[in-house]
């Protein structure tokens, strides 16, 4: 096997483990001083908390989640993913509060990868489309 084989299996793993809410054994494959780079962010956020707070509130919104993995391909120490997530509204998301509704959206991740675990992540996910599925829809004048 491959080590960008063994990144993928690893990140399909990580997958897995927040699909299913196991956020402690998704958080034990990312290194100690993980690196977080997210839309919006001034600078990368470091630490395994913060990815865990993040992920939290994603399931605390979305507590079905569900992640589908369209296409994945690495180069050396680092993996690409365009991932797609659905699940229903069912807590409060940033400025929204549950609405019920079901959501789908995609996200293009990459990861790099340090001593067998994830050690930084690059995500971008379609923000606006999830943000317009839970919107309330406007009132007419």
């Amino acid at each position: 096997m491959t080590t960008v084989t063994k990144h993928m299996a690893l990140l399909r793993t990580a997958y897995q483990a927040v699909e299913s809410g196991d956020l402690d054994a998704a958080v034990q494959l990312l290194t100690a001083d993980f690196i977080a780079n997210l839309p919006g962010s001034p600078g990368p956020l470091h630490g395994r908390e913060v990815w865990r707070l993040g992920t939290q509130a994603m399931k605390d919104a979305f507590p079905d989640l569900t992640i589908t993995v369209e296409d994945m391909f690495g180069a050396d120490d680092k993996v690409t993913v365009l991932v797609h997530f659905e699940g229903t509204h069912q807590g409060a998301f940033q400025q929204f509060e549950a609405t019920g509704r079901r959501v789908s959206f995609r996200s293009i991740e990459v990861y790099r990868f340090d001593g067998g675990r994830i050690a930084e992540e690059w995500v971008a996910p379609d923000l606006i489309s999830l943000m317009q599925q839970i919107a309330p829809a406007p009132q007419p004048l």
